[in-house]
């Protein structure tokens, strides 16, 4: 075999490779245990004596043009060009879309709700989901034969000291003023949980978000002024807003906070029950045993609190009448928001 030859003929067909194929082929064609540098190889034994030596380095330097050749050709081929520039691929094929992420419902509308309350002057502060149980029932003023201190209603872990999955938000409310002296005006998201059936309206892990203002001199005024602008900004100016008396331990007095139907506008439809209004969340005045509970006199100052379930503000704000929706993890569902 004339080596020059061999050397002419591969770099000709280096040139007319334009696929990882034809590269393969090539280098089975030359590189293979077969292939021709191995033929080349194993003819060596059969010179003359004196030519085995200079035959044998011209092999090697073929071998090694060889393999520099197919290093820079394999590079080519993974930018998917071939010499003159041209594309390799199917230009006429269509494209890989790349699709964009987005927030979740749940988290767009708990952005909405803060950033309503910011503007007020709250800041946003988080607490742990794994709580005590003084902190999530007894520094709120919730009596020992309350209800939602039962093990039906709570979930407490076992093994550890009265621990539990906090069931509502509230438990940061006794943090922060443990730590931190008035003025406070603090907004507290987050997941909560309670062992309740899974059906349209309920799940045992929801969202939710407590709000809390204290300092010398607030009022009941204050809350209602405060909660006016957090409704009109979700819902829109024209909803009408009412409070009606209730009862919550950890406030007094204390109100359930409803707002005028946005689906049917007051006349009355499944949605609201045909009373024209809808429940958004739960408020009142800092109870003065609270107040006890975390170190501050409660003759000199006054605070009020509320909470509401993301969840509910979701359905309300779009019009969902099945909670299970946000978590069924249903693409054609969650691409609309």
């Amino acid at each position: 075999m004339d080596i020059d030859s061999i050397k002419t003929q591969i770099e000709q067909e280096v040139q007319n490779i334009a696929s990882s194929g034809q590269m393969s082929e090539f280098k089975f064609k030359y590189l293979g245990r077969k292939g021709i540098i191995a033929e080349l190889t194993s003819s060596i034994p059969n010179k003359p004596k004196e030519e085995r030596a200079s035959f044998g380095q011209e092999v090697n330097r073929l071998k090694s043009k060889l393999n520099i050749l197919i290093s820079e050709k394999e590079k080519t081929l993974s930018s998917g060009l071939s010499q003159g520039g041209l594309a390799v691929v199917d230009i006429g094929m269509p494209g890989i879309a790349q699709e964009l992420g987005q927030l979740h419902p749940i988290t767009q509308v708990m952005e909405e709700i803060c950033n309503i309350f910011m503007r007020m002057g709250f800041q946003v502060v988080e607490g742990p989901e794994v709580e005590t149980e003084y902190n999530n029932f007894t520094g709120l003023n919730i009596p020992l034969e309350h209800p939602s201190r039962d093990a039906f209603d709570t979930f407490y872990l076992k093994d550890y000291d009265r621990l539990l999955l906090r069931s509502h938000t509230s438990p940061v409310q006794v943090r922060a003023m443990k730590e931190h002296k008035p003025p406070l005006a603090i907004i507290v998201p987050g997941r909560v949980y309670r062992p309740d059936a899974v059906d349209a309206s309920h799940l045992f892990m929801f969202h939710q978000i407590e709000g809390f203002m204290v300092d010398r001199g607030v009022r009941f005024s204050d809350l209602k002024g405060i909660l006016e602008v957090f409704a009109k900004g979700i819902f829109g100016r024209d909803i009408k807003m009412r409070f009606r008396p209730h009862f919550f331990p950890f406030t007094e007095p204390s109100a359930e906070v409803d707002i005028s139907c946005i689906i049917c506008k007051q006349k009355g439809c499944s949605v609201c029950g045909r009373k024209g209004w809808l429940e958004i969340l739960g408020s009142g005045m800092i109870h003065p045993n609270v107040f006890k509970n975390v170190g501050h006199d409660p003759a000199k100052y006054t605070g009020f609190a509320f909470g509401m379930g993301i969840e509910r503000i979701a359905m309300l704000k779009y019009g969902i009448d099945d909670i299970r929706l946000f978590f069924e993890n249903d693409l054609r569902f969650l691409k609309q928001f």
